[in-house]
Order: C-alpha cells, then sequence, then structure tokens
C-alpha cells in the first residue's frame, strides 16, 4: 500500500490528511492534522501526493463544516498506537455530536478512573485523527476547555459549530 497525503481547506485552516492507499481505491486515513498541531505528523519523503483519493473525506469534512454531517463514515488505517490509547481512542467515537463529556468520563469508560485521567489526557493528545475522532469534545469536569493539540481556540470553534457550548459563560 502506498502512503498518500493531501492537504484541504477547512474554516480551521489548511488541514493535512495522511493515509493508505487501498487496492481496490479510496483510501484508509492514518492522520489528519490542524495547522501548528502539536506534534503533527509531517510529510515524509516517498509519500504521495493524491488528493483525489481523498475526496470522498475532504466532502465528508465539507459537510460538517457547513453543519450538515454529525458523524463521519471514514475507513481508517489501523495499527497506530498502544492498546490503551486505542481503548481510549474508541471511547471518543462514543461521544455525540454536540455533547461533551470529562476527561473522568472517559477514564471511567476505559476502566481507569482516578488516577489514570492523567493517562486518558496524554492518549487523547496522542489521536491522529482530529476531527473525525472527536477528542474536542472531551473538556475538564469544571467545563473548562483544557488542552487541545490543534489548539484551545480550534476546540472551541470545533464545539461552537457543534452547538456544544449553548448555555456556557
Amino acid at each position: 500500500m502506498a502512503t498518500v497525503y493531501a492537504r484541504i481547506g477547512s474554516p480551521l485552516g489548511e488541514l493535512l490528511l495522511t493515509g493508505e492507499e487501498r487496492a481496490g481505491g479510496g483510501v484508509a486515513l492514518a492522520s489528519l492534522s490542524l495547522p501548528g498541531q502539536k506534534g503533527a505528523p509531517v510529510v515524509q519523503d516517498g509519500t504521495r501526493h493524491a488528493p483525489g483519493v481523498f475526496a470522498g473525506i475532504a466532502e465528508q469534512l465539507a459537510e460538517y463544516f457547513a453543519g450538515r454531517l454529525t458523524r463521519f463514515d471514514i475507513p481508517c488505517a489501523d495499527g497506530s498506537g498502544t492498546e490503551f490509547q486505542r481503548r481510549v481512542w474508541a471511547a471518543l467515537d462514543t461521544v455525540p455530536y454536540g455533547q461533551t463529556v470529562s476527561y473522568g468520563q472517559i477514564a471511567a469508560l476505559v476502566g481507569s478512573p482516578g488516577v489514570g485521567v492523567r493517562a486518558v489526557g496524554t492518549a487523547i493528545g496522542r489521536n491522529p485523527l482530529l476531527i473525525v475522532r472527536p477528542c474536542h469534545r472531551v473538556i475538564g469536569a469544571d467545563g473548562s476547555l483544557r488542552g487541545y493539540a490543534g489548539g484551545v481556540e480550534s476546540k472551541e470553534r470545533l464545539l461552537g459549530l457543534e452547538g456544544a457550548l449553548a448555555g456556557r459563560g
């Protein structure tokens, strides 16, 4: 499988998508990163620019940003992350559009309440699929918008788009 990438525009700036091209066509998304993202992947030598294979993903992202899509249906590449990180990431996938949960709630979902909150925060920070895997929906127990690899301003914009900030302040 060839590793491919594309850059697409968004209300948050230019997104970098990388993935594994599938034999039958299309792509399995390996990462989606935001401009200025902490620890964002970079395009490696040998990675081919192939915006066409990302067309379906780009369309879903456009629909999301337009407020018309509330759940992504995107094939994702397997294999990244530790077993614990994959459990945390799977828990993120259960957080509905327009809702938020606390880090402690995610820790409880994955069987690591209490001291596991810090480990959950670290796993969330290593999520390679920002926006698609909704780590932006995880907030502090006090309702504060805590860290986001893409920046707290981007987190606030995404939650605002989803209507998850109504009644705050």
